[in-house]
């Protein structure tokens, strides 16, 4: 079956070229748009698609609120692949830590965009790109030290958080690390379960906003 995504964006020309460069490709189908954020709830319990590629900045409802809405009112929620035209846009860090799962320059190369949209919608890897990960140690709370300090974790758990904020996915971990898949994936949910955290991004911007990793 092929992923399913739903595109929102305000400029119908951005829409037009990122159908365009999707639907080129075999596994991926675009199944609907919509031009503001205020529509995405209705369209996502209709067509419930694999993947939200929603424009950060719209004029109703943007893409932060729009993803808050969604995690928060949708049973078993999309991947939510956070479109902007700006890589250092602190909107993209408020959405991602609002729970989107990754991040695309609207410049971006047709290959990165079809690779944007696999990545996020096989949950295992994160597109978090070095400005943002700069935001996200900038914005660095009390809080947020001691949710790692209360986290625990193991000497693996910690190296395994280090290599998710790299952008690594189960797979090239288990490769570094010389253990199996299903042993990265079981230190993964750990690692969330300690922390509290929804998914990899949210695990990823505690690890940044703690301190727990520098940015690069």
């Amino acid at each position: 079956m092929p992923f399913t995504v739903l595109l929102v964006d305000d400029e119908p020309l951005d829409r037009a070229g990122l159908r365009a460069v999707l639907e080129a490709q075999p596994d991926i189908e675009v199944v609907g748009e919509a031009a503001d954020g205020a529509a995405v709830i209705p369209l996502v319990n209709r067509l419930r698609p694999d993947v939200v590629a929603m424009d950060v900045r719209m004029p109703l409802m943007d893409g932060i609120e729009a993803t808050r809405l969604v995690l928060r009112t949708v049973p078993d929620p999309p991947k939510i692949l956070v479109v902007t035209t700006f890589e250092n846009d602190e909107y993209v860090y408020e959405a991602l830590r609002a729970g989107a799962d990754g991040f695309l320059l609207k410049r971006a190369r047709p290959a990165e965009i079809v690779h944007a949209v696999r990545l996020v919608a096989e949950g295992e890897s994160l597109l978090f790109p070095a400005a943002v990960r700069q935001l996200a140690a900038e914005y660095g709370t009390s809080a947020a030290r001691a949710a790692l300090e209360r986290a625990a974790f193991t000497d693996r758990e910690a190296e395994v958080l280090r290599l998710m904020a790299r952008g690594l996915s189960n797979a090239e971990i288990a490769a570094g690390l010389t253990v199996g898949v299903e042993t990265v994936k079981s230190h993964v949910s750990s690692i969330l379960a300690k922390l509290g955290a929804r998914d990899r991004t949210q695990a990823v911007i505690a690890a940044y906003e703690s301190g727990f990793v520098a940015p690069s």
